[in-house]
């Protein structure tokens, strides 16, 4: 019992300590929990909310931004048509990619449903990379709600570096609580 209760509290205490909240105005607010040592940074243009994330270690090359958007048109109804989307935007990275294919696999996500491709830039495999050259990207689009869209984008050394999976986790265990919509 004592073992339980230090783990939920460690849980409590790195999630107070990582949790960056998004407010969406009436569309409700999005909590992402962060494990790790990282650096936020919101920023809005027009009706988009952008967070991104780096890392506060100059020594671990990755980050995110998700792109947070409000169409009033909700293109997105059934999960086939955004994994469509998804692949189609996926193309010009592919063409690059030794993927050579955009490939979508479904979020596992707490609330709505989304889908990502990842790709991997040949011409940085085996070779030491500056920071903000990532070997691997996973670029995607989240629906949250019919008004709520999500555009993901991941860049990693690998998609197995303790960073990028520190990325992905927070994304697919983050809370989206619906406003008054």
């Amino acid at each position: 019992m004592k073992t339980l209760f230090t783990i939920l509290l460690l849980c409590v205490a790195v999630s107070a300590r990582g949790q960056e909240v998004l407010d969406l105005g009436a569309h409700g607010k999005l909590t992402l929990y962060l494990l790790g040592d990282w650096r936020t940074e919101v920023s809005t243009l027009g009706r988009e909310i952008t967070l991104t994330i780096k890392s506060a270690k100059e020594a671990t090359n990755a980050s995110c931004t998700l792109a947070v958007s409000f169409p009033e048109v909700d293109r997105f109804d059934t999960k086939a048509k955004l994994k469509m989307r998804v692949e189609i935007d996926g193309q010009g990275y592919a063409a690059q990619s030794v993927e050579g294919r955009a490939y979508a696999q479904e979020f596992t996500l707490t609330k709505g449903y989304g889908f990502y491709c990842n790709f991997t830039d040949p011409s940085l495999r085996g070779k030491p990379v500056k920071p903000g050259d990532y070997k691997v990207a996973t670029v995607g689009t989240i629906r949250l709600s019919p008004q709520v869209l999500v555009n993901v984008f991941i860049g990693a050394e690998g998609f197995r570096d303790a960073a990028y999976q520190q990325i992905l986790g927070a994304i697919e265990g983050m809370e989206f609580s619906p406003g008054r919509r």
